[in-house]
């Protein structure tokens, strides 16, 4: 005979056991990994307070010859410098300067035994023609005390501006009262112009300071 159908009850009751046997298996293997978990974590406090301990004993081991010394920092070495000798005289010179011989030599008659600035702003007025320098040969005359004069107006810059060098240098050398004691004018190395029918004027140029007492002292 066929097996009869199982009633529907009974069908319900075996799925339901079914379900408890699997919510229970997931229960159980839930517990497992919690308790591996809490394992571990039992494991690696340990691991640490073990070597917190060898730590702190090597430290207490360790003797105060082991220790190395803190190096000192090193002291800066201080830079020796020279010391700053005074001078009591200075000097500029220029070479080749594109300027006519004569005309500085008579420049160098101008400005010799003057002060600095006063050389400077005798100068100035040269340029601007209210000043003649005075000249000696074939000059034309001019009004005045001198018997012969001129304007050389380039030559008077260039003069300026080796009379502002020199300035500079005697304010350096904190030298007061600075007289021009010496002024010199000689020919330079005069280059051919262009197709060698011209040859150049160049100048080559000294001006010496020196402090106003000494310079009487010499005199």
């Amino acid at each position: 005979m066929a097996d009869e159908p199982k009633p529907e009850t009974d069908m319900k009751e075996e799925k339901n056991k079914i379900a408890e046997a699997k919510t229970s298996e997931d229960k159980v293997v839930k517990k497992d990994q919690v308790t591996k978990k809490a394992e571990k974590k039992d494991v690696q406090k340990d691991y640490s307070i073990n070597k917190s301990d060898k730590s702190a004993s090597e430290v207490s081991q360790t003797k105060p010859e082991d220790k190395k010394p803190e190096a000192k920092p090193e002291a800066k070495k201080s830079i020796e410098t020279k010391p700053k000798v005074k001078k009591t005289e200075t000097v500029v010179n220029a070479q080749n300067l594109p300027i006519s011989t004569k005309y500085s030599k008579a420049i160098c008659r101008f400005i010799k035994n003057k002060k600095i600035n006063d050389a400077i702003t005798d100068l100035e007025q040269v340029l601007v023609m209210k000043k003649a320098v005075p000249m000696k040969g074939e000059i034309p005359h001019r009004k005045g005390k001198i018997m012969s004069g001129r304007f050389p107006k380039k030559a008077s810059e260039h003069f300026i501006k080796l009379l502002k060098s020199l300035q500079a240098n005697a304010n350096n050398h904190e030298i007061e009262d600075s007289v021009i004691v010496e002024a010199i004018a000689n020919i330079g190395s005069r280059p051919y112009g262009r197709f060698g029918s011209i040859r150049r004027k160049r100048t080559h140029v000294k001006i010496k300071a020196m402090e106003k007492k000494l310079w009487k002292k010499k005199i």
